[in-house]
């Protein structure tokens, strides 16, 4: 299918009201990249919609000197969190910011030192600081509970704050980016074939999803056609990576309110899955299968097999749910509202378990799928398992679907041109957690010059501490697991 974006330069003072327009209009905000142009810096705002797919940029130029944009944040969310990301990274104002405070580089990371800009050189020493100015929830009974960074399990490092009163949490507080990895920057400077790799690690359970957003956006950029049958070999890869991944949330979800026979049983289907991929690509995690101009598998998976573990999940999720005890721990724990989710701008499961209907498959696609969209509106632990469960279903058929209608190669591949012109270009992918967005710039010998890359955890962590509202300490682990984000591919 082929795609169009609407691209126009606005100056500072019509880019609130462009964006108001678009707003209103149903469109949100997918992605802002800011980039270093020299003597100017450039930030471009990515605006989607769906059904069918819009995408429109607005682009904004700024003095290298005293670079500035008006805040976005009184319209968006999401805009918010953006803009204090540039100003971050790239020492870029947003004026009217109503907190325009540190985000990605904490208070020890020196003042003036912008890492993605230009003449950004070497890391300065880091300096010491005064302590972090947490939110203070004052009352009778109120106390704090401190947790990370550092962590007992093998995860990522962020920091969870939660006043409390006796076992109800009033207030929680998340800080991430204590690794800050600076993927994006490494993108720089790459040949466009080249990339693929960085681009599967961006978060390592969504290898597939990231590569094939990378792919669809140099594709897009230096305007190559890939065919059809190459885009439904991917996007079965993708389904076999929302497959694994959303059996492992099933059985751990379980396991969280110790029921660990249901967990047993979906790490002995999940394992069948790495399994498949392993065949299907040579990688349990089916890397080094997608890159830009085409794709590679193995071999097709076994349409038979999937189905039987699609009746597998189905007597877990059954045997999970039929648990009383289980049930009344998920039922009307962590509450997320559909006003609230459409608010954050949330994503995939986490935004369909509120009653939002959002699925790039169907938004943005590249190729005609016969998806079954599934969703839930209460919000809570209950829901988002639920989704979970019914995706799983839902992948089995498109998956076997996509193989049983395969007829030709599981190889193909087309070239890219070596130079050309600069462009660039945008790919859209509904990841296992949600719509993934990446953005590349490309000169004309052909060399990344920039990547922007917006993984849907970015705009779902945000989601988590409004669903802990009223919820007690003890649910936390069960709260954190339904939702579920990555801290990689939300600490590039």
């Amino acid at each position: 299918m082929t795609t169009h974006r609407q691209t126009r330069t606005v100056a500072d003072r019509e880019l609130i009201a462009e964006a108001r327009r678009l707003l209103d209009a149903g469109f949100r905000l997918g992605l802002v990249a800011a980039h270093d142009d020299g003597d100017r810096l450039r930030v471009v705002y990515l605006f989607l919609a769906g059904r069918p797919d819009r995408r429109i940029e607005l682009s904004v130029t700024t003095s290298a000197d005293q670079p500035q944009v008006p805040s976005l944040a009184g319209l968006s969310f999401p805009a918010g969190r953006f803009e204090r990301e540039m100003a971050d990274l790239f020492g870029i104002a947003p004026l009217g910011h109503p907190r325009p405070y540190r985000l990605v580089r904490h208070a020890h990371w020196p003042q003036d030192w912008y890492p993605m800009r230009r003449d950004a050189g070497p890391p300065p020493p880091f300096t010491s600081t005064a302590r972090y100015p947490f939110k203070t929830v004052e009352g009778p009974g109120v106390y704090e509970i401190p947790v990370g960074p550092i962590h007992a399990g093998l995860i990522e490092p962020g920091h969870f704050r939660f006043s409390v009163v006796g076992e109800s949490v009033l207030r929680l507080k998340i800080r991430l980016w204590f690794l800050h990895r600076g993927v994006e920057r490494a993108f720089q400077g790459r040949p466009v074939g080249d990339a693929t790799t960085l681009a599967e690690h961006i978060s390592g359970d969504t290898s597939a999803g990231h590569a094939l957003a990378h792919s669809l956006a140099v594709e897009d950029a230096l305007g190559v056609a890939v065919p059809d049958e190459a885009q439904r070999l991917r996007a079965l890869l993708v389904e076999l990576e929302r497959m694994y991944n959303h059996v492992g949330d099933l059985g751990a979800l379980a396991n969280d309110v110790s029921l660990g026979l249901a967990n047993a049983h979906a790490l002995q289907v999940r394992e069948r899955l790495l399994r498949i991929n392993r065949s299907v690509t040579g990688h349990r995690l089916l890397r080094g299968a997608i890159r830009p101009g085409g794709v590679h598998l193995r071999e097709l998976p076994d349409p038979d097999e999937l189905r039987r573990i699609g009746d597998d999940v189905a007597e877990i999720a059954a045997l999970t749910l039929g648990n009383s005890v289980v049930y009344e721990r998920f039922a009307r724990t962590a509450v997320l509202p559909g006003a609230d989710a459409r608010v954050l701008g949330t994503l995939g499961y986490v935004a369909r378990a509120s009653g939002v209907s959002t699925d790039a498959r169907l938004d943005h696609p590249v190729t005609a799928l016969p998806v079954t969209e599934a969703g839930d509106d209460g919000g809570d632990v209950l829901a988002r398992y639920i989704v979970r469960r019914d995706e799983v279903a839902a992948s089995v058929e498109l998956a076997c679907h996509l193989t049983e209608t395969h007829g030709g190669p599981t190889d193909i591949a087309v070239s890219l041109p070596e130079k050309g012109r600069a462009a660039d270009g945008v790919g859209i992918v509904e990841g296992w957690r949600g719509t993934i967005v990446h953005r590349v710039e490309i000169d004309a010998d052909g060399t990344l010059t920039r990547a922007k890359i917006v993984d849907p955890s970015w705009f779902n962590w945000p989601a988590l501490p409004v669903a802990m509202t009223d919820t007690i300490v003890p649910d936390f682990p069960l709260a954190n697991k339904s939702f579920n984000q990555s801290y990689a591919g939300n600490d590039l």
